[in-house]
């Protein structure tokens, strides 16, 4: 055990939400390049000690201490792309209605509430706070039970970073706490990045009490290889987009789709690729993947393997736990995966990949549209041209063709079916929790 922590009782949970509206009714009035300021400094602060908090990260849920190094540099990146681009996002807008004048003013509602993962317990909240906290809104953060070291070090940076009291802060709340404070009339609105189940319920508490949210609940996002994509290429990104953060990723690649005429090269490519990593020890610098955040993330994983083998998938590759200590589970690669199994209808969070084989880009269009879920799509085609036509026809909230689905400050993030709605980075994120209010005069 690393350290142990309070829960919130409903006498601080009150207090912290009326030290923020206080707070947020001073932020609100302060100007963009004082927010800017705040931001720049939080970037420094964030890469002066990148190492610090990056072992912090690789301690407390386990991911590999280099891919904790990058996740503490995006999120220094993401402060730094508001401080730069916030004003310009929340310009006032001219309007032209025929006989009228008028602008749109974007102005911040108040407290948004953040329900955040456990599996980048930096870039998660990062990509909420910034562009929140540069619009003038004010944010309390409800994060993962499993990284409570992370919350308060993030609050702590803001703090360092100049960013006034009560402006941004961390409550330990456990799960039935969040319903009363959705709930409370000083939050204004909820993000939300977790299970299909916990956007329900937060959709529900939200929408009972007329509130807004941005949901993004995960998927099964695939990575489909034409017959005429750069196989190499394809097979050494698509092992890096599934095994990412232990495949431990919202948008990680999920399902492998092959068209028949690469089926056959790009498996060799693939499964060489994925066994030659490294497991071990996530702060070893040569380790490729190391253990799940927690051992039930093992015993669900596992669950989801043998239920698709024993419906007729077959594990190429792993499929097991190593013999060794701790929240451990061997690469695997599953082929034959069909609908109707587990490893194809469901999210597999973990070092799994599906491969499913179509017979050519038509049908690989339908078996992703299939999903239930929409976040992300990788598409592997040389004619562009081809590419961005089949991308158009994709139910994916995006899609990127010839590279790894990948987040970035300047690309709006989502998803659509149930992996959720609404939009985070870009300038449609920090929109996301504005009053959008016209002036006419």
């Amino acid at each position: 055990m690393l350290a142990e922590f309070e829960q919130a009782t409903s006498c601080s949970i009150d207090n912290a939400l009326d030290s923020g509206e206080k707070a947020f009714r001073k932020w609100k009035i302060t100007t963009f390049p004082q927010r800017s300021d705040v931001l720049r400094t939080c970037n420094r602060v964030l890469l002066d000690d990148k190492a610090k908090y990056a072992s912090l990260i690789s301690h407390e849920m386990g991911k590999v201490w280099k891919e904790s190094v990058v996740e503490v540099e995006k999120c220094a990146w993401v402060c730094r792309y508001y401080a730069e681009n916030g004003a310009r996002f929340l310009h006032d807008e001219p309007l032209n209605p025929e006989g009228r004048t008028a602008f749109i003013s974007y102005e911040p509602i108040g407290i948004i509430l953040a329900v955040m993962p456990w599996n980048f317990p930096f870039w998660q909240v990062f990509r909420f706070a910034a562009p929140t906290l540069m619009a003038g809104n004010a944010g309390i953060l409800k994060h993962a039970s499993n990284v409570p070291q992370c919350a308060l070090a993030i609050e702590e940076i803001f703090r360092k970073s100049g960013l006034p009291e009560g402006v941004f802060q961390t409550l330990f709340a456990s799960a039935d706490q969040v319903a009363g404070i959705i709930a409370d009339w000083r939050v204004k609105a909820v993000t939300l990045t977790g299970s299909e189940l916990a956007g329900s319920k937060v959709a529900e508490t939200a929408g009972r009490n007329i509130k807004k949210t941005v949901l993004e609940l995960g998927g099964t996002d695939p990575f489909i290889v034409l017959e005429d994509a750069d196989i190499e290429e394809a097979a050494k990104t698509g092992a890096i987009a599934r095994m990412i953060n232990c495949g431990q990723s919202c948008i990680a690649a999920k399902r492998i789709i092959l068209t028949e005429a690469v089926y056959d090269d790009f498996m060799h490519l693939f499964s060489n690729t994925i066994s030659s990593m490294k497991l071990g020890d996530p702060m070893d610098p040569k380790t490729d993947y190391g253990p799940l955040a927690r051992e039930d993330l093992i015993t669900d994983l596992n669950n989801q393997i043998s239920r698709s083998v024993d419906l007729g998938a077959i594990a190429v590759l792993g499929g097991n736990r190593p013999d060794r200590p701790g929240s451990f589970y061997n690469a695997t690669v599953l082929t034959n995966v069909k609908a109707g199994m587990p490893a194809f209808d469901e999210e597999i969070f973990g070092p799994a990949a599906s491969v499913i084989r179509v017979r050519d880009a038509d049908e690989a269009v339908a078996v992703t549209n299939s999903s239930k879920y929409g976040l992300g799509a990788s598409l592997w085609a040389i004619d562009i041209d081809r590419g961005i036509k089949m991308a158009r026809d994709i139910e994916t909230g995006s899609v990127f063709i010839n590279q790894m689905v990948a987040s970035h400050p300047a690309i709006p993030f989502g998803g659509i079916k149930l992996s959720g709605y609404g939009r985070e980075l870009s300038y449609l994120g920090i929109r996301e929790f504005m009053n959008i209010k016209p002036v006419v005069y």
